[in-house]
């Protein structure tokens, strides 16, 4: 119904840590809109010009405009609400812990684990979003011209104990994954090395 908005940002309105609205005035009309929070990372200030790209949600007792960054993470966000057990709430949830590439390659490789660290997503519904959602996310990041990861993450299990350590030590499930990622690519490490090597290379990777 409604593609996106474009407008004045006139207000921001903080609800709880995972929910954020924000009133756009476009055209002299105030649009109220839930944003994934991390977008306010790329907002400066009241009165600034922005557009996000938006899904409505109608429930009986109410309508719903939801705001994103991007066309991608919109479509991201259908995507999840397909998922049995997946509301908007949650997959808003899901974009905001992880960010869009961190959760589409956590979807594409199955990595349960680091999908169920979103809060309210236990470890039957990662599977379930996995489950549904791993072909369909293969072909849509190609087709969406999203960046494609190389598989240069270690092996399932070494990969456990690895983000296990790291969280441990203080890192995040985003700096996480971001060290795997550039070890994995930039270190003459096999995926099978073990897992010390892995903690060792990703420490001086998040040390730089």
């Amino acid at each position: 119904m409604i593609s996106y908005l474009k407008g004045i940002l006139a207000g921001i309105h903080r609800i709880s840590p995972t929910r954020v609205m924000l009133t756009l005035e476009v055209n002299q009309i105030g649009y109220e809109v839930q944003v994934v929070p991390r977008l306010l990372q790329d907002v400066s200030a009241i009165g600034e010009t922005i557009q996000v790209f938006t899904q409505l949600q109608v429930r009986e007792d109410q309508m719903v405009l939801f705001g994103f960054a991007s066309m991608a993470e919109r479509d991201l966000f259908r995507q999840l609400i397909s998922v049995s057990g997946v509301g908007p709430q949650l997959a808003v949830a899901l974009l905001d812990t992880l960010g869009l590439q961190d959760l589409v390659q956590a979807i594409v490789t199955s990595n349960t684990r680091l999908l169920s660290r979103t809060p309210g997503v236990g470890t039957k519904t990662a599977e379930r979003i996995a489950l549904e959602l791993k072909t369909k996310l293969a072909e849509w990041r190609m087709q969406s011209g999203l960046t494609t990861i190389p598989d240069a993450a270690p092996v399932a299990t070494v990969q456990e104990d690895v983000e296990m350590t790291l969280l441990a030590l203080g890192y995040t499930s985003g700096e996480i994954m971001q060290a795997l990622r550039a070890v994995g690519q930039q270190k003459a490490l096999a995926k099978n090395a073990n897992a010390e090597e892995w903690i060792r290379e990703a420490i001086a990777w998040l040390s730089q």
